[in-house]
């Protein structure tokens, strides 16, 4: 099979999977890319993420996870359930129904699996971002979208309501050429932001972020005030700045009914969190993506939301 032939089988057996739209890029290392992220590190703007400073190596160049490395396949995941943000106790769209890292990688190891077919001797190896792998910067080399002034990946048939999965291989495959940037003079994104976590067009200050603080920090941080006065309901993650884009005016529903809202809820009420006990919460929150702050965190969350919404009444 030419590499023509194996490109196109490849990308025929994404769609199958269920992906909604897949990308080559050219396992080369990224060089403007990568000294932008070593920039935004250097600037403190990951916090207290401290894994985003290992493994740097990997970052840069790819053939230092898979030796031999010759392309990067990229697969988008659309995630858009059509429902609107509750008043209070908000949660990120993404985080509504079953976790990604439950339901993208079964979908990624039957791509691998058949392109082990399809490429004999071949070596893949998955990430749906559990590891040192830029995949912004894959994405956009890709051609899957282009990086918005929000730091996300939007395409136009899409929007930015999309997972990202990465697939690294020795096969020759041939390479996408990436997409235009349509975000024009549009500064929506930046203007709403609601702490000013955009600091500059595609560059994002996570310790200003709700996201961060919801979802990234340790139980014991308590949130800074310019945070906990803006939080607007926001328990857990924050979709401002893609709610706001205008290209998400094209979302599509997501064919993945494991995205959908479980029991028809996209928030939850902060004071049953404060008291809820460990059992439960297991139980609730088995295979989602609240369960990453674990119950110390998502308490803390509604007590800084419960704090929040005091001090708009008093």
């Amino acid at each position: 099979m030419d590499r023509s032939e194996l490109t196109k089988r490849v990308k025929a057996i994404a769609i199958e999977l269920g992906f909604d739209a897949v990308g080559i890029a050219i396992a080369e290392p990224l060089s403007i890319e990568y000294q932008k992220y070593e920039e935004w590190i250097g600037r403190g703007y990951h916090g207290t993420m401290s894994y985003m400073e290992r493994n740097m190596d990997a970052r840069r160049d790819v053939s230092a996870i898979v030796p031999g490395a010759r392309s990067v396949i990229v697969v988008a995941k659309n995630y858009y359930t059509p429902r609107k943000h509750d008043v209070t106790g908000k949660i990120a769209r993404y985080a509504w129904g079953d976790d990604y890292h439950v339901v993208l990688p079964p979908m990624l190891d039957a791509l691998i699996g058949s392109l082990a077919e399809l490429s004999p001797g071949s070596v893949s190896h998955r990430y749906t971002d559990t590891g040192p792998v830029l995949e912004k910067a894959w994405a956009v080399r890709s051609g899957i979208g282009w990086q918005g002034k929000n730091g996300n990946i939007i395409r136009r048939d899409i929007g930015s309501w999309f997972f990202l999965g990465v697939v690294i291989t020795t096969a020759d495959l041939e390479p996408d050429a990436p997409m235009d940037d349509y975000c024009g003079s549009c500064t929506a994104c930046l203007e709403l932001c609601p702490t000013s976590a955009i600091i500059e067009p595609k560059v994002v200050d996570a310790t200003k972020c709700i996201s961060y603080w919801t979802i990234e920090t340790k139980s014991e941080t308590d949130f800074p005030l310019p945070i906990v006065e803006q939080l607007d309901g926001w328990f857990f993650g924050c979709d401002v700045c893609q709610d706001v884009c205008p290209w998400n005016r094209f979302q599509q529903p997501s064919s993945e009914p494991r995205f959908e809202a479980r029991m028809g809820q996209a928030n939850v009420d902060p004071e049953q969190i404060v008291t809820l006990q460990p059992e439960t919460f297991v139980e609730r929150f088995r295979h989602s993506p609240l369960k990453r702050p674990k119950l110390a965190g998502l308490q803390r969350n509604a007590l800084m939301l419960l704090n929040s919404s005091n001090n708009e009444h008093e």
